[in-house]
């Protein structure tokens, strides 16, 4: 029987999976499962007593049992364990804020909203001015990079300055927390080479589909150009589940979904793209001209 390999991870802990099974020597020698972290998925004893590999991101013990000290506390003797990193990029997003109730909330068009201007008042502040004049960039920025430094003293895979060194010139995060291809390939090459296997072979490395390209969050254009981001053309498209969005149509959409007093945002971008597909406009429904 094979050992076996627990990933105890948010969805990032997924295109590691796919990239660990289809690893010629790890794949034969470990069945690879991923328990999703902050959904609380129970891990069942008997898979704890077969644990061989426990790759985790770590909780802390506010989590109780599912802290990573509980869980490590009941693996067999000899297991091995790594520190897997818990991957959160601000730079391409500084106006995300985080909203349970309303995913990908923008700090920056709530305000706006908040001051009763209209659609197309709202468009060209937010999409023509320079972002510099109402919010300290620099400063969100380094607070969230200071934040993720304190976060990787407990990696055993420290990404931070790969990430540094590309992020100007390739789409390195499809969201926040969602890393793209070039990213998952890194976490994985990282895992087997500190677990003392060879590197990917090619042709897995290129059978990994995108892990997460159904949506980008579009980048404000003024971000782009004060990060100095070469990766962008002048009209950026961004896929947006099964269409292609410019920002000036994704900002719309936010804002007739925002309008309408709608939370799920993530199913009214669906929609939208969906009834785009089938020539119906992505922006009907809003006020304000």
């Amino acid at each position: 029987m094979k050992r076996l390999c627990l990933i105890h991870a948010n969805c990032q802990g997924e295109p590691l999976l796919e990239l660990l099974s289809a690893h010629p020597d790890f794949g034969r020698a470990f069945e690879v499962r991923h328990f999703v972290n902050y959904a609380r998925q129970e891990i069942p004893d008997a898979d704890l007593r077969r644990c061989g590999i426990f790759l985790y991101q770590r909780l802390e013990a506010g989590w109780g049992d599912i802290s990573s000290d509980a869980l490590m506390s009941r693996l067999p003797a000899g297991r091995l364990a790594l520190c897997l990193p818990n991957l959160f990029f601000l730079d391409y997003w500084p106006f995300w804020s985080s909203n349970d109730a309303f995913a990908y909330s923008d700090f920056f068009l709530d305000a706006l909203l908040a001051r009763g201007l209209t659609d197309r008042e709202i468009m060209h502040i937010y999409l023509h001015t320079d972002p510099g004049r109402y919010y300290d960039l620099e400063a969100i920025l380094e607070k969230s990079r200071i934040r993720e430094e304190e976060k990787a003293r407990h990696w055993d895979i420290r990404l931070t300055q790969a990430v540094r060194d590309r992020f100007r010139h390739e789409l390195l995060f499809h969201t926040i927390n969602h890393p793209g291809k070039a990213v998952c390939l890194l976490v994985a090459e990282a895992v087997l080479e500190q677990l003392g296997f060879a590197p990917l072979p090619g042709p897995a490395r290129d059978a990994l589909p995108d892990p997460f390209g159904e949506f980008t969050l579009p980048i404000h254009p003024g971000v782009a150009a004060r990060l100095g981001l070469t990766f962008l053309p002048e009209r950026p498209l961004f896929p947006v589940y099964g269409r292609d969005m410019t920002i000036e149509e994704y900002v719309r959409c936010y804002l007739a979904c925002k309008r309408l007093k709608e939370t799920d945002f993530i199913g009214f971008l669906r929609l939208r793209a969906t009834l785009a597909g089938k020539g119906s406009p992505a922006t009907d429904g809003r006020p304000g001209t």
